[in-house]
């Protein structure tokens, strides 16, 4: 069945991002904010010891260091010194699971640093090396995997993982709309995220039963994704989620 993922501990300090206790009951994997765009060690923790209470895939959500723009802001750097930065983040939460006693199983970047590396391969391949050292520097645990976008054509990115010798596992979105290749249509444009339920459920569905969709200029569009990637921002997103769960249960 396919999974869902869901971005999670992204509160910091005062300001609360989201009802991870309500979602994580309702999804399979959880995307751990790392504290460069939202987060920090105690949310962190408080996150591992929920995601393991519920059995759920703990996954590093890296990004830019970016907390004033929640790391939706393009941030450039040396390539060595991004390395230090995804590996530092990286590294924290490793070692907060562990310390729960539970198992780090991939990353999936956030944000800006997502969009970013769809677009440019040496960023892409940035990205697979400092999850291919991770693996290499801990050989005793389960190799860490990249979570990145279902495309209509991912050849390139799959050459590069395998080159790094990386695994990757594909995700899609329920509730935005695909350009024809693909690529998640831009948020400047009033349709690019779905707002109706049954239009949101639909699309889960078609996803999870293999079945094409339908792209911005009306033509299908393919995908093969092993994840959904899903929101908990407020009651009524959590409602889909639990609506969505309900589908995959019933297929």
């Amino acid at each position: 069945m396919i999974k869902l993922n869901c971005d999670m501990g992204e509160s910091f300090a005062a300001w609360t991002m989201g009802d991870d206790a309500a979602v994580m009951p309702h999804v399979d994997m959880a995307n751990i904010a790392c504290g460069f765009h939202a987060g920090g060690p105690a949310i962190m923790a408080q996150t591992i010891q929920l995601a393991v209470e519920h059995q759920v895939e703990i996954g590093a959500h890296p990004a830019y260091p970016d907390l004033a723009g929640f790391g939706r802001r393009t941030l450039h750097f040396p390539q060595a010194e991004l390395k230090a930065i995804l590996h530092y983040q990286i590294g924290a939460i490793r070692a907060l699971c562990l310390q729960a006693g539970a198992q780090l199983s991939y990353v999936k970047p956030h944000g800006a640093l997502y969009n970013d590396m769809q677009r440019d391969q040496e960023l892409f391949e940035l990205v697979c090396r400092v999850i291919a050292e991770q693996n290499n520097s801990h050989p005793a645990h389960p190799p860490l995997y990249l979570l990145t976008l279902a495309r209509a054509n991912n050849t390139t990115q799959q050459r590069i993982a395998e080159y790094c010798n990386v695994e990757l596992c594909f995700e899609a979105f329920a509730d935005r709309r695909y350009e024809p290749d693909g690529s998640l249509r831009s948020r400047q444009y009033a349709d690019a995220v779905f707002t109706d339920r049954e239009t949101i459920l639909d699309q889960a569905k078609a996803f999870a039963c293999g079945e094409p969709i339908i792209a911005s200029d009306g033509s299908q569009l393919r995908l093969q994704p092993q994840t959904l990637c899903v929101h908990g921002d407020n009651a009524e997103s959590i409602a889909t989620v639990v609506a969505i769960r309900q589908v995959l249960n019933g297929i």
